[in-house]
């Protein structure tokens, strides 16, 4: 099954966007309820999501940390996190005067149900505009 892709342009810095994707008060004025994060190469993170009507947690680690520029986060491939098993990628960069942050999250188990994989769309798509939203207020 394909990824899920997103985009948004943010007008703020890549620096103000990198603290919103790599601390725990950034994560949650826009992607989780509450979070635990360890944002270096190796480092844990762990979220309470809320996906749908269900508020699920969900554990990873950090493979590739790049200040300002790359986030890959792998979820857990056990609990019951929809994302269980998948790679999230956060691309950071500059672009007429706006920073563009784009999102692929691909693999995992419990994408490949259709009704969850939409699910995990329509987060994806309200979280970056929450993003954008909290960091242009």
């Amino acid at each position: 099954m394909s990824a899920i892709r997103h985009q948004v342009s943010v007008d703020a810095s890549s620096r103000t966007v990198w603290t919103a994707l790599t601390t725990e008060a950034g994560v949650t004025g826009w992607w989780a309820e509450t979070a635990r994060i360890d944002a270096r190469d190796g480092g844990r993170i762990v979220l309470s999501t809320r996906i749908g009507d269900a508020l699920v947690e969900e554990r990873g680690i950090f493979h590739q940390v790049r200040p300002t520029r790359t986030l890959e986060i792998t979820w857990d491939s056990v609990g019951t996190s929809p994302t269980r098993g998948a790679k999230l990628q956060l691309q950071v960069g500059r672009g007429d005067g706006e920073t563009k942050v784009h999102v692929v999250l691909s693999g995992g188990e419990g994408l490949e149900d259709e009704e969850t994989r939409a699910q995990v769309d329509e987060f994806w798509k309200g979280a970056l505009l929450r993003l954008r939203d909290v960091l242009e207020a």
